[in-house]
């Protein structure tokens, strides 16, 4: 007796199903994703070097902000102790309105210290923002090398 042999049949796998999931997970995704802006400030962002700057100061308006976050703001050159006074953001907004209508070429330089919340400085510069100051500048200590 004779048996006929069965014919295998050729195994594949299907890929189509396969890559239209792949396009669906992929429009899915494109479309639930949100895209959020976040608030930005424009800052121009000085480069730092040891030397001394060979510019000078014309009208400097100096703000000191300390570890706590309190401002202190004094409109002369000399840098002393006296010549601060203690001011909270609204008097300091109010404050540099004024100063910077009276001197458009006026420059606050910011001397905070190390250990000040981020928030009061970004506070302070907002300030300065509104009351049209474009020119801003941070002390720093130059380290010893």
């Amino acid at each position: 007796m004779k048996f006929s042999v069965p014919e295998t049949e050729e195994v594949s796998i299907n890929l189509t199903p396969l890559i239209d999931i792949v396009f669906l997970l992929l429009i899915f995704f494109m479309v639930s994703t949100t895209f959020q802006r976040e608030t930005e400030l424009e800052i121009a962002l000085p480069e730092a070097s040891a030397e001394a700057s060979s510019e000078p100061v014309v009208s400097a308006l100096i703000l000191e902000i300390d570890a706590t976050g309190a401002y202190r703001l004094s409109t002369k050159q000399s840098g002393k102790s006296s010549d601060f006074a203690s001011v909270n953001i609204e008097q300091l907004s109010e404050m540099l309105k004024g100063l910077s209508a009276k001197n458009d070429t006026a420059t606050l330089v910011i001397k905070a210290d190390a250990k000040t919340p981020h928030q009061a400085v970004v506070q302070a510069l907002d300030a300065a923002r509104k009351a049209n100051l474009s020119r801003v500048k941070f002390a720093a200590e130059v380290a010893a090398s």
